[in-house]
């Protein structure tokens, strides 16, 4: 009798079910998680770009986390960079870069990332992007008497980037410096016909006075002595003529473990013997700016199917813009007077200026 007695009291009981833990909220654009997986993935697209300038982040398009299990997640990122004045070489932190402005005509880059977030800490496992000048029209608009970008192969340009090394060479007690890259140029007709450059150098084994004897033995110096620069450049043609040039050097730099030299400006390294003094780079002729034409996949990150990145991107978009369309099926729904609906969380924030 008792145990009947224990078995009803024990049917009666009531039953708890476990409730499942509720997903995490997205992460917004502008949320401190958001902004520090943007910091870890342009430090990365700027350590393994070689040409050009740095990019600094103007804003996040986009973001989305796909949890792979415990402390464990791939983040996909939209960016939005804008090029800095920092050439790549520069060993200027990023944070202290100044961004190039509207009216100078600014280049911007667009890139997608993928990250793994394992135990809290970030690393790339692939990224793409491209970069494009803003148009002249919308320069044009803004400032009529701004000088616009000039190709790097113009008969003008490749003059003043010659006469001006020839200048400094003379003049230098120094290293013989060769040419390295263009890296932007402009033209401008009034009040005065002048030319504006700015170009990239590598100090070689020859001193300036060594060079004039024979200039063809002048080579840059070895990897692990290496020691590249940058100069700038303004020639004025009329009404009267001037040359202004100023270069610095940056000293040996030690890169980055998985960042070797050879795929620095200086091409030398990789084609041995190869005349650097016509200083383009193929991928430069005929172009205004470095495309951030950057298309790298991470050999030690621990999350591998980089090549998929794309796909994945698209995939994220569309799921985006499903809770997109839902958000906005929500928002029909009657608020009382005076309620503001909280802003988008993505995109983010401008934080310099919108091409």
């Amino acid at each position: 009798m008792k145990a009947l007695v224990a078995l009803i009291l024990l049917v009666q009981l009531p039953i708890h079910k476990a409730v499942p833990a509720a997903p995490p909220a997205p992460l917004g654009c502008d949320d401190p998680e958001s902004e520090a997986a943007a910091e870890v993935a342009v430090n990365y697209i700027n350590g393994h770009s070689h040409h050009g300038y740095k990019f600094t982040l103007n804003r996040i398009e986009d973001i989305r986390v796909v949890p792979q299990g415990p402390n464990n997640d791939i983040i996909f990122l939209e960016l939005d960079l804008l090029e800095t004045k920092c050439p790549i070489l520069s060993p200027t932190p990023l944070a202290n870069c100044t961004v190039r402005s509207f009216v100078e005509h600014a280049v911007e880059g667009d890139c997608d990332v993928k990250l793994q977030k394992v135990d809290g800490i970030l690393s790339v496992v692939a990224s793409k992007c491209h970069s494009h000048a803003d148009s002249s029209e919308d320069v044009l608009k803004a400032c009529p008497d701004c000088p616009l970008l000039a190709t790097m192969n113009n008969t003008e340009v490749l003059e003043t980037v010659s006469a001006a090394l020839n200048d400094y060479n003379s003049k230098t007690t120094g290293s013989y410096l060769r040419l390295l890259e263009i890296g932007r140029a402009n033209i401008q007709y009034h009040p005065a016909h002048t030319v504006a450059t700015e170009f990239a150098v590598g100090a070689t084994n020859c001193s300036a006075q060594e060079a004039k004897a024979n200039v063809g033995a002048c080579q840059l110096l070895p990897e692990d002595q290496s020691n590249f620069g940058f100069c700038t450049a303004v020639m004025v043609k009329s009404p009267s003529q001037d040359l202004q040039v100023d270069c610095q050097l940056y000293g040996h730099q030690v890169p980055a473990l998985d960042i070797s030299l050879l795929s620095w400006p200086g091409i030398t390294y990789i084609h041995p013997g190869q005349d650097t003094s016509a200083g383009l780079a193929p991928s430069a002729v005929g172009v205004t700016n470095h495309n951030l034409a950057l298309v790298h996949n991470n050999p030690v990150a621990s999350e591998s199917s980089s090549s998929e990145i794309l796909r994945s991107m698209l995939s994220a978009k569309s799921l985006t813009k499903r809770a997109v369309a839902e958000a906005a099926q929500h928002d029909k729904v009657p608020r009382p007077v005076g309620f503001v609906p909280p802003p988008p969380p993505c995109p983010g924030k401008i934080r310099h200026f919108d091409i």
